[in-house]
């Protein structure tokens, strides 16, 4: 699949900061509902700052894996809160441009609008796509929230400047919550749903799952 190169690969904190704030504005938070062909993307990182990206496409509707891929190298970019996403953005778009198919929404281990300068991972794959693309975290980063109640599919706000910008969803009764929020052209009602459908049986979705799994354990 096609990633538009809309920017280089920034070198310092000030220029990283920059292309969060030119690209932020284009981020939507509408579009579609449901999905043909899903993505999940994770990052592991092993040795001396070197990075695996990992995406594997999922049937939506049975679950079953169609495609994925994997990407290796360093991450030049240091470790800065907000901007952490540029550790990880370059393995990340390598694997995406190696897929055959173009999934229809991406599952992003990370985070949306959930994000201290309102611009996440899941949003900067998204608009560099053009997909829709949520994030799915699996500890709270900002913003505050009650905890959910016990049962699947309970749900608490998560509020950062008396806006929402993501929930606490419960995909399995009586373990912890994982963090949702939307990233680009998905609502939070869409990515709230989508996570849900995407995780039957565990706490995370499958198409994460399935990605965190190969990027540990490349075949």
């Amino acid at each position: 699949m096609r990633v538009n190169q809309l920017h280089p690969w920034p070198a310092t904190v000030e220029e990283a900061q920059a292309i969060q704030d030119r690209l932020r504005p284009q981020v939507e938070l509408t579009g579609p509902a449901s999905f043909g062909l899903v993505a999940g993307l994770d990052v592991h990182y092993h040795g001396d700052d070197r990075v695996r990206a990992a995406v594997v496409v999922l049937d939506a509707a049975t679950l079953e894996v169609v495609e994925q891929v994997t990407a290796e190298g360093r991450a030049r970019f240091p470790y800065v809160p907000g901007l952490f996403a540029f550790r990880e953005l370059p393995a990340l778009v390598e694997a995406l441009e190696r897929l055959k198919t173009t999934p229809e929404l991406l599952v992003c281990d990370g985070y949306g609008v959930a994000h201290p300068r309102g611009f996440g991972l899941a949003c900067h794959l998204g608009v560099l796509t053009g997909l829709p693309a949520m994030g799915v975290g699996k500890t709270p980063f900002v913003g505050e929230h009650a905890p959910p109640e016990a049962g699947r599919g309970s749900w608490t706000p998560i509020t950062l400047g008396g806006e929402t910008v993501g929930r606490a969803v419960r995909t399995r009764e009586g373990v912890k919550p994982v963090y949702v929020s939307p990233g680009h052209r998905v609502s939070l009602e869409t990515a709230t749903e989508q996570v849900l459908r995407l995780s039957p049986r565990y706490r995370l979705p499958e198409p994460v799952r399935h990605a965190d799994h190969l990027a540990r354990h490349p075949a």
